[in-house]
């Protein structure tokens, strides 16, 4: 009973604690035309503290994404462009030496702002994307001898092209899985992209205002590290994340072949995070199956390692997942 009367004023809490969501969902879709998926996964992304990897073709509204969160959230923005030639002091800084006062001077590098578009992280050398990652990891960069902390909140979304590869530099899978979620954006329905044409041909989109301070973000962290998780949530999200190391467990002996390796421990962390997010942002003091659904494509499908079987039958982490998912027991 006692455990019920706190549920019910958490739910209290998350109930005052996320009203800045639909402001920030609005503000998002006023300058965003469809993508509800890719706005969902920025919010869940800003409030579990994870960084997200972004895939889809040039042209989707990836960089107005993160340009236009930055700008609700009242916070600052910087955009990497990730080239071949691109140095590590490039991203987080360097030291360079000042004639006026005859010393070092430290000049921080992009890095140092709550929202990173890192944009075509795939075109720069490994050096380079190691640097960053580090950095999301860290939450800190050292420049000479000093190491500085990175704005709070800090927010990492990278972006890859999935169709041209050629001159690019792929990810390892160790640093793939620092990103709490691989979100993959498709083109906008018939309807939409006629409105994302209107849009565009009157003129300037509509302006964006701050909706929620940077604060106010941190708080809202602190409120979702409290939503309830009840063993039977934390068993059906190990018992998923297994499932994609040990199919056969779950009767899916189909799947053994087609998968190299599963999730590790931190897609489990990954995962539970996530729904907890995605529980507040529904205004719920507690995870329910649905949540972990919802957000089980965009923690796993970077997490799952494809044989050559899978690859050469046109079998996809996705439908990998799916199949795990309608497998798997739900509580």
């Amino acid at each position: 009973m006692a455990e019920s009367m706190d549920i019910r004023e958490l739910n209290v809490l998350i109930e005052q604690k996320s009203s800045f969501v639909a402001g920030l969902t609005a503000g998002m879709n006023r300058v965003i035309v469809g993508q509800k998926h890719l706005v969902d996964s920025l919010i869940t992304g800003l409030l579990s503290d994870g960084h997200i990897l972004l895939e889809g073709v040039p042209g989707l509204a990836k960089t107005l994404a993160i340009k236009t969160l930055a700008q609700l959230v009242d916070s600052e923005y910087s955009r990497i462009q990730f080239t071949p030639d691109l140095l590590p002091a490039d991203v987080v800084g360097t030291m360079i030496y000042s004639q006026k006062d005859e010393k070092f001077q430290v000049k921080k590098g992009p890095v140092f702002a709550n929202f990173v578009l890192a944009d075509e992280i795939n075109r720069a050398p490994a050096k380079v994307q190691s640097a960053l990652l580090e950095a999301m990891q860290e939450h800190q960069v050292t420049i000479g001898s000093t190491t500085f902390d990175l704005p709070k909140p800090f927010l990492v979304m990278a972006t890859q092209n999935p169709i041209e590869q050629e001159g690019t530099y792929p990810l390892p899978e160790a640093q793939v899985d620092r990103f709490m979620l691989k979100v993959v954006m498709d083109y906008p329905t018939l309807d939409e992209e006629k409105l994302i044409i209107r849009e565009n041909l009157e003129g300037a989109l509509p302006e964006v205002t701050p909706v929620v301070t940077a604060d106010d973000i941190l708080a809202a962290r602190e409120v979702v590290r409290k939503v309830y998780i009840d063993e039977k949530i934390e068993q059906y999200i190990a018992d998923i994340v297994f499932a994609t190391r040990y199919p056969d467990r779950y009767g899916l002996p189909n799947l053994k072949g087609l998968i190299t390796f599963g999730g590790s421990p931190r897609a489990s962390i990954s995962l539970a995070k996530a729904s907890r997010a995605y529980a507040f942002i529904k205004h719920r003091g507690y995870v329910i199956p649905e949540d972990v659904r919802a957000v089980a494509h965009d923690v796993l499908r970077h997490r799952i390692g494809l044989s050559y079987e899978a690859e050469a039958t046109n079998v996809t982490a996705e439908e990998i997942i799916s199949e795990i998912i309608n497998k798997v027991e739900v509580p």
